[in-house]
């Protein structure tokens, strides 16, 4: 959600010691959401998609995720 997103510890990496990030590390692009489980973390992003609303993704969840069985909400 957005209030995750915007929080000051959420990161967008792309670069590391001065390089971009090697893909190993998640590269060329990582998102790291401190306030959520391990298993909401984001290694390699392919998209990003930013709206006002879930209706339109995953049947109103926000991804396949919470389909899956996975908890909507993860946080620590």
């Amino acid at each position: 959600d957005m209030a995750d997103a915007m929080h000051p510890q959420t990161l967008v990496t792309y670069a590391m010691n001065g390089a971009d990030l090697p893909v190993g590390f998640g590269g060329p692009l990582r998102l790291r959401v401190p306030r959520q489980l391990g298993y909401k973390s984001v290694k390699y992003i392919t998209r990003l998609t930013v709206t006002d609303s879930l209706r339109r993704f995953g049947k109103g969840l926000g991804s396949a995720s919470p389909e899956g069985g996975y908890a909507w909400y993860a946080g620590i």
